[in-house]
């Protein structure tokens, strides 16, 4: 089977998983909207905020080389997963540890209990068996879309289950809990070779090489896209936060959704077509002009009809997302439309290129998110990702013109 036909057999399982997964979500947000208080939210978002910086922080680019590795063998799966442990160990370490700092800086006393119980996540998380990289790998989305759609949705079910009984923003950690354990189960029963302890230091230090800068890359892609929260959540408070976050999530997840389906799929067709420079120019021009129009569209609809949206979707408890749902709709949008270039620059091994461009980004960022926030609230803080989004588009056709240049694309 050729690659066009592989990518699109790919893209429709990552797209089955992408769009049933966000339907489940976009319910399940429905219903606990209409349960919790988006003070409830924003402590939540806390959490998530801690563990996702810690992801990124503790991320040495393990997937990122696997994929990329034309010879992947057994010394590559032992290694990484022993770095996984180590890196799951540590990361759980570093929450117990930070936990009493942490609940002093959001000024949220009842998100130490959370802290605690999360420190499991990264924990159980660092038992997945990396071998699952071989479904990316080799373009096998239908294991891919097994595992990961089976942890969201039980992830799901017990977060609204236990929501219902508990009344509190806790059930959403059992949540990620439960996913994360059958995670780990199906990652040993679907994929294969099982890892062993056993440590290959040419291994370790080619993983650790070349995943130096996706760690770079995530940390600076953390800071980009989680910035604007913590300034929230520091300067105005959990109830605040809950309510950007869930603008964030209406608004700019079902437009990058879609460029984050075509990314992952085209990745790493883009590594194995990386040496025919007139096919992968080729294959970069289809897929930008695929992901404008739809991602336009999706704008459109959230920056004309916010208020509909709210009204229906969340409900009263929830007018206050409507302007700031506008600027990022925005936003959204622009994002979708540079993500073909950054997955691009990625695949031909500029990662370095992608690293600064999310680095300036995040400088635009820190330089605007405190006066803006200072003049309008909490929607100057949309303003700035939006802006700092703008500034960072130049710098993309920059690196993108230059690799062109450099590759004869």
């Amino acid at each position: 089977m050729g690659y066009l036909k592989q990518t699109i057999k790919g893209l429709s399982w990552v797209g089955a998983f992408r769009i049933s997964s966000r339907f489940v979500s976009f319910l399940r947000t429905i219903v606990l909207a209409r349960i919790l208080l988006p003070a409830q939210f924003g402590v939540f978002g806390i959490i998530s905020l801690v563990l996702s910086f810690l992801a990124i922080l503790t991320e040495v680019g393990v997937t990122f080389v696997l994929v990329k590795e034309e010879n992947l063998d057994d010394d590559y799966i032992n290694t990484a997963w022993l770095i996984s442990l180590f890196r799951g160990l540590f990361s759980s370490l570093i929450i117990i540890l930070s936990a009493k700092g942490i609940t002093r800086f959001f000024h949220t006393p009842e998100i130490y209990s959370f802290l605690i119980l999360a420190s499991l996540i990264p924990l159980i998380r660092g038992l997945i068996n990396p071998a699952v990289a071989k479904f990316q790998k080799e373009l096998l989305f239908k294991k891919e879309f097994n595992l990961k759609f089976s942890v969201f949705a039980i992830d799901s079910l017990v977060a609204i289950v236990l929501t219902f009984l508990t009344r509190s923003a806790v059930s959403l950690v059992w949540g990620l809990i439960a996913g994360s354990i059958l995670e780990v189960i199906l990652s040993f029963t679907l994929a294969r070779p099982l890892p062993k302890f056993s440590f290959n230091v040419v291994r370790f230090n080619k993983i650790i090489g070349e995943g130096k800068w996706i760690t770079a890359l995530g940390i600076s892609n953390f800071f980009f896209g989680q910035g604007d929260n913590l300034v929230v959540g520091k300067l105005l408070g959990s109830g605040p936060l809950g309510v950007y976050q869930m603008a964030y999530k209406l608004a700019i997840l079902p437009i990058t959704e879609l460029a984050d389906i075509v990314a992952r799929v085209t990745f790493p067709v883009y590594s194995k077509i990386a040496r025919n420079p007139g096919r992968i120019k080729k294959a970069f021009r289809k897929t930008a002009l695929g992901i404008a129009f739809p991602a336009v569209l999706l704008g459109l609809i959230f920056f004309l009809f916010p208020k509909s949206i709210v009204k229906i979707l969340l409900g009263s408890n929830w007018l206050g997302v409507i302007p700031v749902l506008r600027v990022l709709a925005v936003f959204g949008t622009i994002k979708a439309l540079l993500s073909p270039s950054l997955t691009l620059l990625l695949s031909l091994g500029k990662q370095k290129c992608v690293t600064l461009v999310t680095f300036w980004s995040f400088c635009f960022l820190a330089l605007m998110i405190f006066p803006l926030m200072s003049k309008f609230g909490i929607i100057g803080a949309a303003y700035a990702v939006l802006i700092a989004t703008l500034l960072e588009v130049p710098i993309v056709f920059l690196y993108l013109n230059r690799t062109f240049e450099q590759k004869k694309l």
